[in-house]
């Protein structure tokens, strides 16, 4: 039908992706195309939904799939940016390649995408899902916590200076119990495995992020949140959700300083009994 809202959703195969995904595909209002990198989790179950490859280390793959979206529809109502990763380690000893390749994934990949989606983006809604993490107080992270601050920092530049009227909206969760936490163990193995002068924080900060899978907020009530916000009337720049997001903001209006000796504080306290 052709009053149907077209919605472009990435990381669809996983976590926030995956449950957005569902959901949108329940209503016969949407048609949506769904990024996925591994064909096998693929569900093809859903009703509505065009799956499209889309690898966001790859240049190639980011322009073809936008070309993919293009031939197929004249406008996109609604991109949600989900796809990411987390890489994780001492600043000292962080390989440049892979600091170079989380910024690849978790920022430029979605500026180029949207970049080459523009022919079909007009009076269109861009959710970028973002982190509590941009808020940049967490060690070991930093170059998460980095590629989705600039990511934030990139596309509300593009708010303000589009011509097409698109709203642009990040959206800044807590820590949720999906994949990606166990993903980023085993992506970050060697550099989480092989370092004696960190070993204490290092173990503290595998067995937390293997924690959150489980822990964190619940991943359908996050992605129905999402949905809600997609299709308000009028939406804000930015929304928090969970008890975490919300702390992290807070802190972030400390000075500096006192951040600095919080965290190290709390860190100290938590990596004690680690072994």
């Amino acid at each position: 039908m052709e009053n149907k809202k077209v919605v472009v959703i990435t990381g669809s195969t996983s976590g926030i992706g995956e449950e957005l995904t569902k959901l949108y595909s329940r209503s016969e209002d949407f048609r949506i195309f769904a990024g996925y990198r591994n064909p096998d989790k693929i569900s093809n179950n859903l009703e509505n939904v065009d799956y499209f490859y889309i690898n966001l280390a790859d240049t190639k793959s980011i322009i073809s799939a936008a070309d993919y979206i293009k031939s197929k529809v004249g406008k996109v109502d609604i991109l949600i940016n989900v796809a990411g990763s987390v890489v994780a380690g001492p600043v000292e000893v962080l390989p440049i390649d892979k600091l170079k390749e989380q910024f690849q994934i978790n920022t430029f990949s979605h500026i180029e995408f949207v970049q080459n989606l523009f022919p079909v983006l007009d009076n269109s809604r861009i959710i970028n899902i973002s982190s509590m993490a941009s808020f940049g107080h967490f060690p070991f992270i930093s170059p998460y916590c980095a590629s989705k601050r600039s990511l934030d920092i990139f596309f509300n530049a593009l708010l303000i200076e589009n011509h097409k009227n698109l709203e642009i909206v990040s959206i800044k969760p807590g820590v949720i119990a999906t994949p990606i936490w166990e993903k980023s163990v085993n992506s970050n193995e060697q550099i989480l495995n092989n370092n004696i002068y960190y070993a204490k924080e290092l173990s503290f900060l595998k067995n937390n992020a293997l924690s959150n899978t489980q822990k964190g907020l619940d991943v359908r009530i996050v992605a129905e949140k999402i949905k809600e916000i997609s299709l308000k009337k009028r939406v804000k720049s930015s929304y928090l959700i969970g008890k975490d997001a919300i702390f992290a903001q807070i802190l972030s209006y400390l000075p500096q300083d006192l951040i600095n000796n919080l965290v190290k504080l709390g860190l100290k306290a938590r990596i004690s009994n680690c072994k």
